[in-house]
Formats: C-alpha cells, structure tokens, sequence
C-alpha cells in the first residue's frame, strides 16, 4: 500500500511538471488560474487535460468522477481562443469562472451529453428540456463543464440503512473492490467507465485514509476537489450534504440560505430545504463560486425572488478580510463539542481553534442552549421524515415530469426498476423504504403541514431566539453536527477544515447563522482558514 501512494505521489508530480512548468496545478487556486491565464504559464485546455490525468489515474481508487463530459477539451479550446481575442482589445482581462473546469453532482441537470442520475441506473439515458439554473449562470461566468461527480445514490434518499457512498452508477471506491476502471482519450473524448461484480458493496474513498467515511451525499464533489481532481465543484444539500463531506474531506463548502441558489433542474428532495452550494479547497474560492451562481431563476422563482433580497451590492469576495473575526460575536452551543466522539485530542484542536478565535478578535460564547436541540435533531420526533417523505414524491414527480426523454416518468416508476433490478440496485444490501414510504404519501395534507409547522417552530424557538438573545453574528460547531439545526428552516452554513486526528483523517468546522448571513459567515471562515492554514495534500492512507 504505501508503495502505490509514493506511484500515486509521483504520478501527481511528474504531471505538476508538466508541458505548463512554470505554474503550480496542485493546489491551484482561482486567483493562481486567473494569473496563469494572464501569464500564458496555463491555458484552460492544459487545465483539462491535467485534470483528465488526475481522473485516470486516482478515480480508481476514488470513484469521486461519475462521467467526463466529452466536450471538455472542446470548451477549453473555445474559451482560450476567446482570451487570446479579448487580450488583443483594450477591456483584454477576463474573469469569474472563464475558462475554468467545474464538476457538478450528478443530481445537478446539464442539457449536453452527460447523464444526471442521481447515481442511479433508472435515470440512465433521461434528457433535461435545460441546463439546471446554476449551470445556466456557470456557462455565462464562463465556465468549463469537466463532468459529473459521484454521490450517494438519490442522495442518500433510498435506503433507511443509508447507501454509505455508493450508488449504482458510481459503483464502488475502495482500493480492496473487486473493480475496474478504463479512461479513454479519443482525441476530445472522454469516457470514463465503472465495472463492479454485484454484491460487493462499499462506498467512496476518503482520499486521507481510505477506510476512513468520506460523508455524503456530495461524496464525490468533496472527494475531487481535495485531491486535486478539479478546483471547482458544485454540490447540494438538503441536511448535511454539503457540510458532512466538506468537514470529512478537509475543503471548504457553502451551504447558502435556502432560495440563495436556483434549485430549478436538480433533482430534489425537498424545496423546503434544498439547496446549491460551492465544495472547494478554499473560502476565497468557494466565495468566488457563491458571486456566480447566485440569484433569481423564474424557474424557482418563489424561494429565489424571496432570497435575492440578501444578495449585496458588490457580491460577497468583499467579505473576505483578513481580520473578519473582529468583533464577531460567536456562540458555542452545548450538544456539540462537549459530544465530540473522537476522543479527548480532538476536543483539545477545537478548544485551540476557539481560543484563536478570541486572539483575533471575536468573542465566544460557550454553554448557550439550543432549545428543544435533541428533538430537532431526531427527524422522527421533529417531523422532518414526514415532511421529506411528502415533500420527495411531489418534487421528483414534478422533475421527472419536465424531462425531455426518461425511462421512468414517477417515483413509482424507479421503485418499480429497482424491484425489476435487485442486483444492479443492492436491493438487498440497502432496500428501498424511504422510497416506499414516500411513494405512500398523498400530498401536503395535515399531518404534513402541521410536521413544516412543528419545524419551523422549532426553528424559530431554538437556533433563531438564541441568536438574537445573544446578538450572536454565527454558532460554531465541531463538523458538521449542526447540519440539522440549520437544514430544517433553510439556514446557511460553511464548513472549514480544522484538522487531522491521530491516522490522519480529516475533520472540520462549521459556522452556520440566520438567513442572509452569508456576509459573516464568509467573514469569520476566511479570517479562521487564514489564522490556522490547516489543509494539507491528501496522502491516500490505508
């Protein structure tokens, strides 16, 4: 094992020193591309093929990649001739995302030749009517489409075991699978292909330690982005989705204020409590992707139009100031790191991580009560199962009714494939009850709205009223262990990386706040990352 991480090592480096040798790809930043490009020492088509590399040569072990767009390099191409256009001119700079190479997860809709599955073989072959609403602002900012990245399959959204990572197209990620992998480069065309034997089943690996959980469902997204598959991705999350991985895979992501982001041609789960948001290897960004993607979509017009009102003047990279910590008023509520299961030297990082956010300038409360916390945290006892549960089959229907070609038109439908395929879909290992259950469910009625009622009471009595008792500017929390309390009214979030433990698997922190406070929230992570500068470069541990 250890000689395949010093090939893998290697095989990094030699690429690093590739055809473009006077700039750095691993670990290259938005702003490092931006000054390539300027330099001429990158080009976004040698971008694609290093990234293509990377791909061929870790997604075996990985499985973080679902599909490469064929028309990667083909875009690439375009978007270099179009700054070698404009350098000639006298508004010559280019900037955002132009040129840029972007995984999405597979639940995130492109109208072009990739699937969008969720993971699963159901969807295999189905066609959007138009690119999902952030992919639509990603191809304006300039953006190249690489591919879809791997997840837990319908979002971990199937199974009451949970999928642990897997999911039937993104097959299985451990270095110990029964697996095969094959890349073929003909000429622009990329095709990235998954074989496993049925009935083995084991998720995707943590690019840290590779036993270690990579958290989910926005697996591959987080997988990618640390190890230097990609700069750029883009995941969701209804609860944890984005903040578990994030915090399990040592990167940053955002989950934005419900509404921030159009959820309009993603596969949902709930409108209630989805939403799109960043993964990258830094705030800044992870910030520069948010200025992108957010605003009005008519095509999610009630939750976008209500949210537009938090976007500010100038976008959100003004927040990112070294000293954004000062004078933050930042709450530690009980639950959490007193409940931290990793034993007593992780609880010592995090009491340091505190202790440094005192030395720049915040003000941390600890010992506050989350009221009700433990029945928010329960989704049987809170009521968000049952609201999911309805909330699931209305939207999936709604989606899947809007496609332009699909085998499956229903949530009964894929029940009814997943019982014709038992083997292909690991019925047997991960059932299908949440499904069932929601496929059991007729629509808003009582019950379901008095459970969206109990939510948002919990809500507004808990997290909501201690935060403004307390003038509280974000609640900090080990991982992602507040995911919850943020998820069930629509709450941002963003998740840093806060260290390593003792087999050096990674582990995080979140700040998370009320709607629209994604201002300090950008704040007080940019100020934190830049305090502790804690990412390092994945080393494939077995």
């Amino acid at each position: 094992m250890a000689r395949l991480r010093l090939l893998l090592l290697g095989a990094v480096l030699a690429l690093a020193a590739g055809s473009c040798r006077s700039f750095e790809f691993q670990e290259a930043t938005l702003d490092d591309i931006h000054i390539g490009f300027e330099n001429g020492s990158v080009t976004s088509t040698a971008l694609v093929r290093f990234y293509l590399r990377q791909i061929s040569r870790l997604n075996p072990l990985l499985r973080a990649v679902i599909e490469v767009n064929p028309d990667a390099l083909r875009q690439a191409e375009r978007a270099d001739a179009e700054r070698r256009r404009l350098s000639s001119t006298r508004d010559g700079r280019v900037g955002g995302l132009h040129g840029v190479p972007v995984l999405l997860k597979d639940n995130i809709g492109t109208r072009d030749r990739l699937n969008t599955t969720a993971g699963s073989l159901a969807l295999l072959g189905s066609a959007v009517r138009r690119d999902a609403g952030v992919v639509a602002r990603l191809r304006r900012a300039g953006a190249v489409v690489l591919g879809k990245a791997n997840m837990d399959e319908w979002a971990n959204f199937r199974s009451a075991v949970g999928t642990g990572g897997w999911s039937a197209r993104g097959g299985q990620g451990r270095v110990s699978d029964v697996a095969f992998f094959s890349l073929q480069l003909i000429g622009s065309l990329v095709h990235v292909e998954h074989r496993h034997e049925p009935g083995t089943v084991h998720g995707l690996a943590n690019p840290y330690v590779l036993s270690s959980p990579p958290c989910g469902s926005s697996t591959g997204p987080a997988i990618a982005a640390a190890a230097n598959m990609v700069a750029v991705t883009l995941g969701t999350e209804t609860d944890g989705s984005i903040l578990c991985p994030s915090s399990a895979n040592s990167v940053v992501g955002i989950k934005p204020t419900v509404g921030l982001t159009s959820r309009a041609g993603v596969i949902p789960i709930s409108p209630r409590q989805d939403t799109v948001g960043p993964i990258c290897r830094t705030v800044a960004d992870a910030v520069h992707v948010l200025d992108a993607i957010v605003g009005y979509d008519e095509l999610d017009a009630a939750a976008t139009g209500s949210a537009s009102k938090y976007i500010p003047n100038g976008g959100y990279t003004q927040f990112l100031k070294i000293d954004g910590l000062k004078g933050k008023r930042i709450g530690a509520p009980n639950g959490f790191f007193d409940d931290s299961a990793n034993g007593t030297a992780q609880q010592m990082v995090y009491q340091q991580h505190l202790n440094t956010m005192r030395k720049n300038g915040a003000v941390v409360i600890e010992n506050l009560e989350i009221a009700n916390l433990d029945a928010i945290q329960n989704a049987t006892i809170s009521g968000e199962l049952v609201a999911l549960a309805a909330e699931f089959k209305l939207s999936l229907n709604a989606y899947l009714s809007d496609l332009s070609r699909s085998p499956v038109r229903s949530l009964a439908d894929i029940i009814a494939f997943n019982n014709a395929h038992p083997d292909e879909e690991m019925l047997k290992q991960f059932d299908q009850l949440i499904f069932l259950v929601s496929e059991n469910t007729t629509g808003i009625g009582p019950v379901e709205k008095a459970a969206i009622k109990q939510l948002g009471d919990l809500s507004a009595n808990g997290i909501e009223k201690l935060m403004k008792e307390h003038q509280l500017d974000a609640i900090v929390a080990p991982d992602s262990s507040a995911a919850t309390v943020l998820a069930i009214d629509g709450l941002p979030g963003i998740a840093v990386p806060a260290g390593y433990d003792e087999q050096g698997a990674p582990f995080g922190i979140s700040f998370g706040g009320l709607k629209g406070y994604e201002p300090r929230l950008i704040e007080i992570a940019y100020a934190f990352e830049q305090a502790t500068k804690v990412r390092k470069l994945p080393m494939f541990k077995q």
